[in-house]
């Protein structure tokens, strides 16, 4: 696997939740039509203390969802542990382990930067190594369904 674009779309807390929003779409939109990825992956928000952040994440997830679903683009989500245990073989692992792993997986000079953009490519990485085994299952899934002349729900 190699990186071939990564960042933060940023935004200021000044501004109101629907133009916030906006951007991250916008900025995602433009990043779809440019690199043309066959799925997006995103990790599942986790509801842990803070009930407003984990309302924004979910909200920015969802400008995510839209973006790749008006492009015809499969999402994928997964959680936080699941991540962790595909690019640092441990569900706990903690976010700057999570940053050197990506940069070792990913051959980079040095740990990505910021923690969100390592947690990006984590959630990336996290995909690829799963994205062949799923492949096989719904191509099994399909041809199961055909052999009884009924679609599978995946």
């Amino acid at each position: 696997m190699v990186a071939l674009d990564g960042g933060v779309v940023e935004t200021t807390p000044d501004q109101p939740i629907e133009r916030r929003l906006e951007r991250i779409h916008r900025a995602l939109a433009e990043l779809l039509a440019w690199h043309e990825p066959k799925a997006m992956a995103i990790e599942e928000v986790y509801f842990g203390k803070n009930v407003r952040s984990a309302m924004a994440v979910g909200q920015a997830s969802g400008v995510a969802m839209l973006a790749a679903a008006e492009r015809g683009i499969g999402c994928f989500g997964y959680t936080p542990q699941a991540i962790k245990m595909a690019v640092c073989g441990s569900g706990g692992a903690g976010k700057k382990q999570v940053q050197r792993m990506v940069g070792t997986l990913l051959g980079l000079p040095e740990p990505p930067t910021p923690d969100h953009a390592a947690d990006a490519l984590a959630v990336a990485i996290c995909h690829g190594n799963g994205s062949g085994h799923r492949k096989a299952v719904d191509v099994a899934r399909e041809a199961t369904g055909a052999l009884r002349g009924e679609r599978i729900a995946g």
